[in-house]
């Protein structure tokens, strides 16, 4: 257990969630977490991982960070749109020669409308960008990439927050802040602890008092709680 705590403290700005967490937050089911990120076998024949997790905390678990988190949306996103498992792993070791990791979370993925591709800039302004075709004349990719991106704000072409119900939600995603867990956006408390808490005091205005934070903070928490719980019961 020690070895495990002293791990996490390497993890502030990677985030650490479980594939449980991580598949409520972006409507994956943990099984396919595992999977892609750990490999699987079929009769005789080994699939790989589509990648390498940026978490391992040595217990042999499955664990990812934000960018792991945020990649996997979009790679779930491509597999339900027809493309197989093995066409995403290609297209991202593809990509990697390119950009490095987890190119899917980065904001050098873009659309035209049409297809979807990497934009490399060069190191000289008068030369025009690189461009990668990853699905060539495929709508339905473009479109997730822009759905994917959306709510999403980038540092540097890398995602340094994340709206997972939209900013009107009022919560956020930081990996720099509680391992990345979701926090209401005023307060920086975690949603779940505010949500918890106006359950346990019978109200929201009680939960404020106790938590010394404004009446609308435990409002969006709770709210973002129940879009969370009712997203897995319709999984």
């Amino acid at each position: 257990m020690t070895d495990v705590n002293q791990a996490t403290q390497t993890l502030l700005g990677i985030g650490l969630y479980t594939p449980a967490e991580a598949g409520l937050l972006i409507g994956v089911r943990p099984g396919k977490l595992r999977r892609w990120l750990h490999g699987y076998q079929i009769g005789e024949r080994h699939y790989q991982p589509l990648w390498h997790p940026q978490v391992d905390l040595g217990d042999d678990k499955v664990y990812l960070g934000f960018r792991d988190m945020l990649e996997a949306r979009v790679a779930s996103e491509f597999i339900e749109a027809g493309l197989s498992p093995q066409r995403v792993r290609r297209a991202i070791e593809i990509a990697q020669s390119i950009v490095g990791d987890r190119p899917l979370s980065t904001e050098w993925l873009k659309t035209d409308g049409r297809s979807v591709f990497l934009q490399i800039a060069n190191e000289d302004p008068e030369i025009e960008p690189q461009c990668l075709d990853l699905f060539r004349n495929q709508y339905a990719f473009a479109r997730i990439v822009r759905e994917s991106l959306r709510d999403i704000e980038f540092t540097d072409k890398l995602p340094n927050l994340w709206w997972p119900q939209g900013q009107r939600a009022g919560v956020l995603i930081d990996p720099h802040r509680s391992f990345g867990k979701p926090i209401e956006h005023e307060t920086s408390v975690p949603a779940e602890q505010l949500a918890n808490a106006a359950i346990a005091e019978g109200s929201v205005e009680h939960a404020a008092r106790v938590w010394d934070v404004p009446v609308r903070a435990v409002k969006r928490a709770v709210a973002f709680q129940k879009q969370l719980a009712a997203s897995a019961l319709a999984a």
